[in-house]
C-alpha cells in the first residue's frame, strides 16, 4: 500500500472545474455531477487503501468515472428492456408493449390538454369512457362498454355493483389464484357477494350449475378464466355458450371474467383454446370482463362490455371514481382498438399481434440470419448455433399452450453462459434472455431489429473487456 498516491487525488474542487464535467452541466443537474465525483475520489481512495492500486488513473480519466457515476444516478429506474426470452406477454417486463400508433396518442395526449371530458360540439362536460365506448361496443356486438385501470378492479366492480347480498355460483376449479395474492373467493367476499361453489375441481357439469340456482338458491353464474392455472387430465368444465342458455332458461344473468381477452381469432394467432371476446358476447354472456394489456396487446386496463342496464349500475357505483382509468392509458387504449377495425392493419400495428402470428418458418429465417452476423462479428469470442424451441405467451394468457420458435444459442469460450448473460443485464438497456445447458439463448420472437443492434454492441463492449474486437 502506497499512501503516498493520496496526496495526489485532485481536490473536490479541482475536480469539478475539469472540462468534462462543466461541459456535463449542460445535460446533468449540478448536484449529480458533484456527487459523481464524490464518489469517484471515495472509490480511488478506498483503493488506495486496499493496496488495489500503484498508480493514479490521469485527471481525465477520474473525471470520465464522475460524469459516468452521475449519468448513473440519473437515470430513470423505470426503463426499456430488450425482451429476449421469447415469452411475449412477459409479467416482470411490463406485458404488451405498445405499437408506435399508441404510442404517439399517448405523447400527444400528454404534452397539453384534450378534450377528456368535454364535449366539444356541444361545448359542455363529457364524459371520458365516450372516447372507446362506441369502439368497445363496434367490434365486440356488446351494448355497453366501461373502462376501469385493469381488469383486477373490473372484477371487483362487476361484483360489489351488481351481485353485492346475491348468491354467485362458480365452479370450484374456477376458484383460482392470480399474481399478487388476488384470490376469487377473496374478492367475491369483500364485494359483498356470496359464494355458492359447484363442481369439483377437475369437473363441473351443466347440471351442478342449475342445482346450485333451483336448490341453492344462486342468483348470478360466474365463470372465471383460470389465467396461469391449468388442471389436465381427467377434467370437464361447462363452456360459456352452455351456461349462458342455462341462465336464459332459468333468467340468470351470466357473468363471464375471460381474464386475457382476445379480439383477434386465435386461429389467426396459432394459439387454440377459449373464446374471443367477441364469441363470448355473441354466446349471450350479460357482463364481459377482461385485460388491455395481454392479448388485446393496449395499455393496462380492465375493460368491461354487455348489456347496458348492468353498465349503468356499474358506473353510478362509488368504486368506479375510485379505479377510473386515466387519459395517457384511454389515449393508449383507442389507438390501439383503432387498429382493430381493419384486422390486417392491427396484425401490422400491435407489436404483441405481431409476434404471436409470426411463424416457426419465419423464426428460422431470423434466427439464421442474426446467428450469421453475430458470427462473422464474434466467431472467435463465441460459438453461435440456432435451434428449434417453445416459448409461451405469458401474462397468464394461455397456460400450457407452447409457442414454437428458434432460437439463438450463444456458447461463449471465455467466459460462462451465465457470466455473460449478468453482464448483457448489466447493459445500458438490459438485455434479458435465457441460460440454458450452459448456453445463454435469445429468442428472436420478441426481438425487433433495434433491439438486435444494441444487443451486437453490448457482446462488443463484453468481448473486447479481454481483447480487441
Amino acid at each position: 500500500m502506497d499512501k503516498s498516491l493520496l496526496q495526489h487525488l485532485p481536490k473536490m474542487d479541482v475536480l469539478l472545474t475539469h472540462p468534462a464535467l462543466t461541459a456535463a452541466q449542460d445535460s446533468l443537474p449540478y448536484h449529480a455531477l458533484r456527487d459523481g465525483a464524490r464518489l469517484a475520489l471515495d472509490s480511488l481512495r478506498q483503493a488506495v487503501l486496499d493496496g488495489a492500486l500503484t498508480a493514479l488513473p490521469t485527471a481525465d480519466q477520474i473525471a470520465a468515472d464522475a460524469v459516468r457515476r452521475a449519468e448513473l444516478a440519473c437515470r430513470p429506474h423505470l426503463r426499456p428492456v430488450i425482451n429476449g426470452t421469447g415469452v411475449v406477454l412477459h409479467t416482470n417486463l411490463g406485458r404488451a408493449p405498445l405499437g408506435e400508433t399508441a404510442a404517439n396518442a399517448v405523447y400527444q395526449a400528454a404534452r397539453g390538454y384534450s378534450n377528456l371530458e368535454y364535449e366539444i360540439a356541444a361545448g359542455r362536460r363529457g364524459s371520458r369512457f365516450s372516447h372507446v365506448d362506441g369502439l368497445l361496443c363496434s367490434l365486440t356486438g356488446a351494448q355497453s362498454a366501461l373502462v376501469v385501470n385493469n381488469n383486477a378492479a373490473a372484477v371487483f366492480l362487476m361484483l360489489s355493483a351488481l351481485a353485492a347480498g346475491k348468491k354467485v355460483a362458480i365452479s370450484r376449479g374456477e376458484l383460482v389464484e392470480i399474481g399478487g395474492s388476488f384470490r376469487i373467493p377473496d374478492i367475491m367476499a369483500r364485494s359483498g357477494a356470496l359464494l355458492v361453489e359447484v363442481g369439483t375441481t377437475n369437473k363441473t357439469h351443466l347440471d351442478d350449475y342449475r342445482r346450485a340456482v333451483e336448490e341453492q338458491g344462486a342468483e348470478i353464474l360466474l365463470k372465471v378464466h383460470t389465467s396461469n392455472f391449468q388442471i389436465i387430465g381427467f377434467t370437464q368444465e361447462v363452456p360459456i355458450e352452455a351456461l349462458t342458455a342455462l341462465g336464459r332458461e332459468l333468467r340468470v344473468p351470466v357473468f363471464h371474467d375471460l381474464g386475457s381477452g382476445a379480439l383477434f381469432r386465435r386461429t389467426e394467432l396459432a394459439v387454440p383454446h377459449g373464446p374471443t371476446v367477441e364469441d363470448s358476447v355473441a354466446a349471450g354472456a350479460d357482463v364481459v370482463c377482461f385485460s388491455g394489456d395481454k392479448l388485446l396487446g393496449g395499455p393496462q386496463a380492465g375493460i368491461v362490455i354487455g348489456g347496458k342496464s348492468y353498465l349503468d349500475r356499474m358506473r353510478q357505483d362509488q368504486f368506479a371514481r375510485v379505479v377510473r382509468i386515466d387519459k395517457l392509458t384511454l389515449a393508449a387504449l383507442e389507438a390501439t382498438l383503432r387498429c382493430y377495425q381493419d384486422s390486417a392493419l392491427a396484425a401490422q400495428r400491435i407489436p404483441t399481434l405481431a409476434m404471436l402470428t409470426t411463424t416457426p418458418e419465419e423464426l428460422k429465417l431470423q434466427a439464421q440470419r442474426q446467428r450469421d452476423r453475430l458470427e462473422e462479428r464474434f466467431g472467435s469470442f463465441c460459438a453461435f448455433t440456432i435451434a428449434p424451441d417453445s416459448g409461451e405467451v405469458g401474462g397468464g394468457s394461455l397456460p400450457g399452450v407452447p409457442l414454437p420458435t428458434w432460437v439463438v444459442e450463444l456458447s461463449p469460450r471465455a467466459l460462462s453462459a451465465g457470466a455473460l448473460e449478468q453482464r448483457l443485464r448489466g447493459w445500458t438497456t438490459p438485455i434479458v434472455g435465457r441460460v440454458r445447458r450452459e448456453q445463454y439463448v435469445l429468442d428472436p420472437r420478441t426481438l425487433t431489429e433495434e433491439d438486435w443492434a444494441e444487443i451486437m454492441r453490448a457482446l462488443a463492449s463484453v468481448f473486447s473487456a479481454g481483447q480487441p474486437v
